[in-house]
Formats: C-alpha cells, sequence, structure tokens
C-alpha cells in the first residue's frame, strides 16, 4: 500500500483541528488593552496547541516519508492518533476559558499524553510492517525523546493539580523539545539517497 491516502486523510483532519481551534478565538468585547488582555489566556492556549498539532504533523509527515509498507494496523493505529490529536482543540478552550483551573490543565495533559502514546503505537506498528533494517525503524532508534516526553506529561498532569500553572509549563518544555528540528529520519533518508 501506498502512503498517498493515509496523509492525505492525516492533513485534512489536522488542517481541521486547526481550523476549528482559531474560530474558537473572538475579538475582545473592547477595543481596549484591556479587551486584548482578557484573550490573552486562550491566545496562549492556542499558541501552545497550534505548536503541539504542527510538530505532530511535521513528525507525521517524516515518519510516513520514510515508510515503504503499510498494513491494517498502521491505518487503524494512525486513526487512533487522529482522534487524540481531535481532541485537542476542546480541552485548549476548556484550558482556555478557565484561565488555568487544575481539571482542565490536567485533562489538557492527559490529551496530550495520549496522542503520544497513539503516535508511539503508530511509529511501533510502522516499524514491524517495514522491519527492524527499515529507515524507519533505524531513524527512530531509541526515541528517548518520545519516551520523555511520557515521561513528562505524565508528571505535569500530577502537576497541574497542584500548580495549573507547572503543569502548562511542562507541557511547553516538551514542545520545545520537539521543536528543535529531530534530523533523524531526514538524514537516513539522504544517507539512502546518497548509496543508491
Amino acid at each position: 500500500m501506498k502512503t498517498n491516502r493515509l496523509e492525505a486523510l492525516s492533513d485534512g483532519v489536522i488542517a481541521i483541528i486547526i481550523t476549528i481551534m482559531v474560530l474558537e478565538l473572538k475579538v475582545p468585547h473592547e477595543a481596549t488593552l484591556d479587551g486584548l488582555r482578557s484573550l490573552l489566556p486562550k491566545l496562549l492556549a492556542y499558541m501552545l496547541s497550534f505548536l503541539y498539532v504542527g510538530i505532530y504533523w511535521n513528525n507525521h509527515h517524516h515518519l510516513f516519508h520514510a515508510s515503504e509498507r503499510l498494513s491494517g494496523g498502521v491505518l487503524w493505529a494512525n486513526l487512533h492518533l487522529l482522534f487524540w490529536l481531535s481532541l485537542v482543540p476542546v480541552t485548549t478552550e476548556w484550558v482556555g476559558e478557565s484561565h488555568s483551573e487544575p481539571l482542565p490543565m490536567a485533562l489538557y495533559g492527559v490529551v496530550l499524553l495520549l496522542a503520544a502514546v497513539a503516535y508511539t503505537i503508530l511509529v511501533r506498528t510502522l516499524v514491524a510492517v517495514n522491519g527492524p533494517d527499515s529507515i524507519v525503524a533505524r531513524a527512530i532508534g531509541s526515541d528517548w525523546k518520545g519516551w520523555l516526553s511520557l515521561a513528562c506529561y505524565a508528571s505535569a498532569i500530577g502537576l497541574s493539580f497542584w500548580r495549573p500553572w507547572a503543569g502548562a509549563v511542562l507541557y511547553l518544555i516538551v514542545a520545545l523539545i520537539w521543536l528543535i528540528p529531530d534530523r533523524r529520519i531526514e538524514d537516513r533518508l539522504l544517507d539512502e539517497r546518497m548509496s543508491s
């Protein structure tokens, strides 16, 4: 199976997720700095979520670019990831509306954690289908960023009940870890082209 249809579906869902999030941002009722300041919590929540969705889109693109084979399991694993990502707008809105109350901040982390688990399942399924010597398997390697992210999300969920802002800071740190370009897949693809 080729990856084109799966990638097109995923791109479309991710575009809709971003669209839903931005449509939740409303113009302030007052044309003043105070009016703009009242929008700040929602804007910050949107910015963090946009960053996360963008990171998933970027990594998803690279992951499937390195994959040569798909299976039914990969299709279901991809839908599993899209399901958790589709909940990001809901939790983003709740965090922005609640001004960082513990439960919304923790639930935001639960969605991020489960999206990360789904991405890990997708990666492992692709490695299994493509083989241990495949480009994707060699590029992923030990996946220290993925495992570190899971641990940070779990910690941030607990922190959110104690100090919601601390959970938010940890969510931002994980996003920044992934924002640093991960060239593993690009480098492996380049090595393959050079050796061919």
